[in-house]
Order: C-alpha cells, then sequence, then structure tokens
C-alpha cells in the first residue's frame, strides 16, 4: 500500500487516505447562506474519495467575511443547509470539516470575478472593518477599526458560538484559519500587531486571542477533531516566522489541538516569496520534527507522486489540496490509478472504472 493512501487515524476519527480538500471561497453565498452550489460543490469531492473536505473559510460573524458573497455560521438559520451538505460527504465515506474565520482588515472586498477591491462602509455590500490595529492591509485600504478588550472577548464568544453551530451541523473537524493575513494572523504577527496592552508586543501576548478562542472550543469537543491553519511565515522582514510558529504549535498541543495545517504568507503587500512546486513542505516538515501534532501542508501540490514521497519521507502526515481539486474533481481516484492502488469507486461510476 502507498503512504499516500493509508488511513490517517487521529483520537477520534480516522481519515481514509492522506489527501484533503483545502477550504476554497466560492463567493456564491447570500448572507452567510449556503446553497445548491455549495452542496454540490463539495459534495462532489467527497464522490470522489477525498479523505476530508474542509469547508472553505466560514465566517463567524458578518463583519468577518472576506465577501459579502462568502459562507457564515453566525446565525442558526444557517445550520439546516450545512447539515444536509455533511450528512451527503459522510454517506460517501468521506470527513466533513468547516475553517472557522474572521477576516479582519481583509474584509468588505468585492467577489474576486468583480474586481477583489475592498469595498468601503458607505458603499453597497461594504462594510466597517475591524482588526488588533488600525492598520489596513495596503496604502488604498480604509483604515480598520483597531477593536477594544471588551470587543475581543466578544469576538471569542462569536467563536465559541460558531463551534457550537459547526458541531450541530455534523461537522468532524473544526479548523481555525489563523493563516494567510486574516484577523487571528493579524493579531499573532508584529507587522500587523501594534497593541501596547495584554494583546500586543510580546510573543505571548500576540498569541493570546488564538490561545483564548482554542480554551473556548476544545471544552465542546466530544469525537470531533481540532485543527489549526497557520501561515509559518509573512515572507516580510521582522514579521511572524518558522521559530515562533514552531513554539505555538508546542503551546497549542497542550491546548487540545490534534492536527497543525501549514501555509505560509498573505498578511502584507509586500511579502516576497518564491513560488515553485513544495515550496511550502519544509515548514511543515520542520513543525513535524520539532513537535508531536498532526501535519499537513499545502500549495501547488499536483503530481501523486510528488505527493507519496512527501507522505514516504515523513515530510507531512497529509497533503491539502486546492486548485488541483477545481480543475479535477475526482483527483483522488486518479492518484490511485497512477500509483497502481485499487480503491473502492462509488457504485454509481464502478462501471466506469479501468
Amino acid at each position: 500500500m502507498k503512504k499516500l493512501f493509508e488511513p490517517l487515524v487521529l483520537n477520534n476519527i480516522t481519515l481514509p487516505n492522506r489527501i484533503v480538500v483545502s477550504p476554497m471561497c466560492q463567493y456564491s453565498a447570500q448572507d452567510g447562506f449556503a446553497n445548491n452550489w455549495h452542496l454540490v460543490h463539495l459534495g462532489q469531492y467527497a464522490i470522489g474519495r477525498a479523505g476530508a473536505i474542509i469547508q472553505e473559510a466560514t465566517a463567524i460573524r458578518a463583519d468577518g467575511r472576506i465577501s459579502y458573497g462568502d459562507l457564515g455560521i453566525w446565525k442558526d438559520e444557517h445550520i439546516e443547509k450545512y447539515k444536509e451538505i455533511t450528512d451527503f460527504i459522510k454517506q460517501q465515506g468521506s470527513i466533513a470539516g468547516i475553517q472557522l474565520a474572521h477576516a479582519g482588515r481583509k474584509a468588505s472586498c468585492e467577489i474576486p470575478w468583480i474586481s477583489r477591491k475592498q469595498i468601503s462602509p458607505d458603499k453597497p455590500n461594504g462594510w466597517q472593518t475591524i482588526s488588533c490595529s488600525d492598520i489596513g492591509f495596503n496604502p488604498t485600504d480604509i483604515s480598520p477599526k483597531q477593536i477594544s478588550q471588551e470587543e475581543i472577548k466578544q469576538i471569542i464568544e462569536d467563536f465559541k458560538n460558531a463551534a457550537i453551530r459547526s458541531l450541530k451541523a455534523g461537522y468532524q473537524i473544526l479548523e481555525l484559519h489563523a493563516a494567510h493575513g486574516y484577523l487571528i494572523h493579524q493579531f499573532l504577527s508584529p507587522l500587523s500587531n501594534k497593541r501596547q496592552d495584554q494583546y500586543g508586543g510580546s510573543f505571548q501576548n500576540r498569541i493570546r486571542l488564538l490561545i483564548e478562542i482554542v480554551d473556548a472550543i476544545t471544552p465542546l469537543l466530544n469525537k470531533e477533531s481540532l485543527w489549526v491553519r497557520i501561515s509559518a511565515t509573512d515572507w516580510a522582514e521582522d514579521g511572524w516566522n518558522l521559530e515562533q510558529s514552531i513554539e505555538l504549535c508546542k503551546i497549542l498541543q497542550t491546548k487540545g489541538v490534534e492536527v497543525i495545517d501549514v501555509s505560509t504568507g498573505g498578511l502584507v503587500d509586500y511579502q516576497k516569496i518564491e513560488v515553485f512546486t513544495g515550496y511550502q513542505v519544509p515548514f511543515a516538515q520542520k513543525i513535524k520534527q520539532e513537535t508531536d501534532l498532526i501535519v499537513g501542508t499545502v500549495g501547488l501540490l499536483s503530481r501523486p507522486s510528488d505527493l507519496e514521497n512527501i507522505i514516504q519521507q515523513q515530510k507531512a502526515d497529509f497533503i491539502s489540496i486546492g486548485r488541483e481539486f477545481l480543475r479535477n474533481p475526482y483527483f483522488v481516484l486518479q492518484a490511485a490509478k497512477e500509483l497502481g492502488i485499487d480503491i473502492s469507486w462509488p457504485n454509481q461510476y464502478e462501471r466506469s472504472k479501468l
């Protein structure tokens, strides 16, 4: 058996293989509500035998959306459609996950096929953004509002309530989005966090928001798995870096986090990244070497042989795939064929298996 197709055994759930659908925003919701686009989009990956499917960044409150087309889970009415989605994913033998997020200063943007530009609060579909400090992502953005400690407490409560709704909706993986320059990442990095209180300055202060969110959610879990996605580096001088990421992961491990989903970048518009196949793998590998956590890697990985080598060489425990799944929802079936592995196909599709 190829390592890529060995089950990934967590404390209470088991992924049937090591290929995970990475969260991919669809910008196709209204008022945060999922619809049949999301059911079919996510359901196709379950039909295609993905090990786990992590739903796109799902906002814990309305002002946490990247765009007005983002999914949300800030009210109970959102749950019904999500339950339909998770039921279908489970029926196909895959694991259903959700990424809980707040975009912070990178919120209130136009959907990408229109412009991606930030929408000002006085325009339709726009709102006032918030962050740890009043520093915009780029010079053309309207400055975010620096939130108070009382407002931070409300953010933590909103993450907790979103987690409660996620559990009611049937998600087996809850992933906190602490990467790509969104709100939690904004608190983590000294480039965006200029606070002078207990949530800014030192490393311990900058990680405080994430730790308090984790502490609020872990008591809610039964057999579910808590994941955190991080950007292991800002790719910018004096920013968040691998050393801080390793230290954070060691702390998260003591708090009940089971999996670290390792990405990079997204915090500042002046980041300098040399992008190539597997460019983020060394960050995951180092975190895996330095902790006992389950670690995933992501980024421009699409050749089954490359994925297999990463797992074989113990550089990561699983691979998150994004764009390749958009091109080919049945990538897992293709990868199995290329690697000479016979896996079960859906009964409805079995007659086309060669």
